[in-house]
Parts: structure tokens; C-alpha cells; sequence
């Protein structure tokens, strides 16, 4: 119930702020961002099975930061593709007349 009421009054106050997890990958090259969570102890509690998705994947030189910060604009940043992940590109032949 105080989350819930913790996230009303910042609603109504303007407060925007979560608890986020960012992860960067030098392989990939990518930063990715988990949350929002309620508190700092539920964001580590989370970081542990983001961190073992991406070395399954395959991911090299993981490094992770929890912090209280505004939502970030893209949860997946990366320079190795050409759309952004959140985006969507136009298909050439969308059957459209």
C-alpha cells in the first residue's frame, strides 16, 4: 500500500523518479535499463537474472550501476543497429495501395 501511495503523491507532486538497473556491454555494445522499481533493495534483487539473460546471449564485459534517476528514454541503447529498439522502420512493401 505505501507504494502505492508513494507513487501517487509523486505523480501528483511531479516527482518521476524509480529505482533503475543500467547495464552496459563492451560486446555488444549496448546499455540497457531494467525498472522502474519501487525501491533499491527490488532493483538488486532483479539485476541478478537481467545479468544471467545476457551471458547466455553472450554478452562480454558487463558492468551495472542501480541508481534513483528519471525513466530513461530508450531502455535499449546500441550504435550496432540501424533502427533503435523501441522503433520501428518503415516496411518498403507494407501492402498498402
Amino acid at each position: 500500500m505505501n507504494n502505492l501511495l508513494g507513487r501517487l503523491l509523486s505523480s501528483i507532486l511531479g516527482s518521476s523518479k524509480a529505482w533503475w538497473v543500467e547495464i552496459k556491454t563492451s560486446q555488444p555494445a549496448c546499455t540497457y535499463y531494467f525498472g522502474p522499481f519501487d525501491s533499491e533493495s527490488e532493483a538488486h534483487s532483479a539485476k541478478g537474472g537481467y545479468v544471467e539473460d545476457l551471458e547466455q546471449e553472450g554478452a562480454q564485459n558487463i558492468q551495472l550501476v542501480v541508481s534513483l534517476c528519471s525513466p530513461p528514454k530508450q531502455l535499449t541503447i546500441t550504435d550496432e543497429w540501424d533502427t533503435p529498439v523501441g522503433e520501428f522502420a518503415t516496411p518498403a512493401l507494407s501492402g498498402q495501395p
